[in-house]
């Protein structure tokens, strides 16, 4: 139950960014041709791409180790028997992805935090106020992560048993 609400979240998070970089590619589009069709540029927008930018990649991250899209060295994984995949699937949750998830998420604390309090905008003029939300993306991304890789660890572990 808990794995299935866990996938529901990271599902809903994955058609959140899909809808976000469709936004993202309409709003580079748009941009593009206000500055060389009629000159005219714009701080704002352009700090809105990088915002938009910022969630796709921030909220991706933890549907990317869902797919098992992320990062590893294919050329020797690939070559190892299935078990010795599952142990190194599992070693890499709980001693490398877990780890500097909660290592990142407990750095961000603060950092998020005096942020809001500050209600931190942009420094540019012409830029975009808020910039506090678009941080609060650190936390919310990496406690996703730390769920995907829970619910990872589970399947990795069933899987492992199965092959015993």
């Amino acid at each position: 139950m808990v794995l299935k609400a866990i996938e529901r979240v990271v599902r809903f998070v994955r058609v959140f960014s899909a809808l976000t970089l469709g936004a993202l590619v309409v709003l580079i589009v748009f941009d593009a041709s206000r500055r060389y069709f009629f000159h005219e540029g714009s701080v704002a927008l352009q700090e809105l791409e990088w915002h938009f930018f910022d969630i796709v990649i921030m909220l991706g991250i933890a549907y990317a180790m869902h797919r098992g899209a992320h990062v590893r060295v294919d050329i020797f994984y690939d070559r190892f028997s299935e078990r010795s995949k599952q142990i190194i699937n599992l070693a890499t949750m709980l001693f490398f992805v877990l780890p500097v998830s909660a290592l990142i998420l407990y750095v961000s604390y603060d950092f998020v935090l005096m942020s809001f309090t500050q209600m931190e905008a942009s420094s540019d003029p012409g830029g975009l106020p808020y910039r506090f939300l678009i941080k609060s993306l650190i936390p919310i991304a990496f406690s996703l992560l730390i769920l995907q890789s829970l619910r990872e660890i589970v399947q990795t572990w069933h899987r492992y048993r199965e092959l015993k």
